[in-house]
């Protein structure tokens, strides 16, 4: 059974980017974010996001300011040497815009987006549907946060 995001993104990756289909995902990025932290701009320090069967989801909001938010949002996998964070995200929120920007991408388990270099419009792109691919399959997991924090 194929799940309904993988269709989603393969015709994502049919057309070239442009300017306006990378806004429009930007955009659909942040209605992803904010079903799963719908009170993102009024919360502070970490959370964490526990679903039975699945791996934890943590964020941590590394700045807010009026209009944006800035975030690290991630996984913690175990590994002979300890946790290590895949993929890991930073994300810049633009409340007024309903806009995500991803300033800082690092995955290795299916690297898609390795070394992610910005600003070119078609590595912002490739980060974007990571983002896009990402955030559904955590949204359809249930994963939410709520304003109360955890530590």
């Amino acid at each position: 059974m194929q799940l309904p995001w993988i269709s989603h993104v393969q015709k994502l990756l049919l057309d070239p980017p442009t300017v306006g289909r990378l806004m429009d995902l930007c955009e659909e990025n942040y209605g992803l974010l904010m079903s799963m932290a719908p009170h993102l701009q009024r919360m502070q320090g970490h959370y964490l996001s526990s679903r039975p069967g699945h791996m934890d989801l943590y964020l941590e909001i590394m700045q807010q300011a009026p209009y944006t938010t800035e975030l690290h949002l991630t996984y913690y996998f175990s590994h002979t040497h300890g946790q290590a964070p895949d993929p890991d995200a930073i994300l810049r929120v633009y409340h007024d815009a309903n806009q995500i920007e991803v300033v800082n991408l690092r995955e290795q388990t299916l690297p898609v987006v390795a070394n992610y270099q910005p600003p070119g419009l078609f590595n912002k792109w490739k980060a974007n549907v990571f983002l896009s691919k990402w955030l559904s399959y955590c949204r359809s997991q249930g994963h939410e946060f709520l304003l109360h924090k955890n530590s």
